[in-house]
């Protein structure tokens, strides 16, 4: 699953936009695969070129390029790409995910399994899954993160600036694990604790693993 970045103008806001999105969830980006559609925008190769500096700079890395004139890119760009299959839009820090139940206004309750595709994105406190978290899925939480089955996607808590949120799970399978802005993907991850019942935490700046215990 890939995220779609569509700048829009005046590109100084928009900027100002995204940086909002990474203050308030640092890892929102790591090891996700970036897009750029210029639909919306017109520029020549000198602005394009600036355009990618300033994403790298942002360590956003864009994999390949849609809606831009062939004659435009070339080397030193990324590719053009087209085709695809479209997974809905990501709501910005401020919006409330869809199709949730909320029991407070500083938690989220989900009672459907996150699928393939979907993100969700609640930075005002907990979030908790009672199903699965789908490979392909994303859930990032201001505060800790509880899935009640298999959590196979990305799983991002403490986005907000908060070191002390937790990852929780009964079957630990994840694509990604992050706690406020420190992130492990798969191949990062003792593989001694999978498909096992995890608790994920920070100890003096690092990530840590400990089996939770079943009575």
């Amino acid at each position: 699953m890939a995220t779609v970045l569509a700048p829009l103008p005046p590109v100084a806001d928009w900027f100002a936009d995204l940086d909002a999105l990474r203050r308030r969830a640092p890892a929102f980006f790591a090891g996700r695969p970036v897009i750029l559609d210029l639909t919306g925008l017109r520029l020549d190769r000198d602005d394009l070129t600036g355009l990618v500096a300033d994403l790298a700079a942002r360590d956003i890395a864009i994999f390949g390029i849609e809606g831009a004139p062939l004659d435009l890119l070339g080397p030193g760009l990324p590719p053009a790409l087209s085709g695809g299959r479209p997974a809905g839009e990501i709501a910005m820090p401020d919006a409330p995910p869809a199709a949730a139940a909320s029991t407070s206004a500083a938690s989220l309750i989900l009672d459907a399994p996150v699928r393939s595709g979907q993100a969700i994105l609640h930075l005002d406190g907990d979030v908790t899954v009672m199903g699965a978290v789908a490979s392909g899925a994303e859930v990032i939480a201001g505060g800790s993160i509880h899935v009640y089955g298999p959590l196979r996607g990305r799983a991002i808590a403490g986005a907000a600036g908060n070191p002390n949120a937790r990852i929780w799970c009964r079957r630990f399978e994840p694509e990604l694990i992050a706690i406020d802005g420190l992130y492990k993907a798969a191949d990062d991850l003792d593989a001694g604790f999978t498909g096992c019942a995890v608790e994920v935490r920070l100890v003096a700046d690092a990530i840590r693993l400990a089996m939770l215990v079943r009575a």
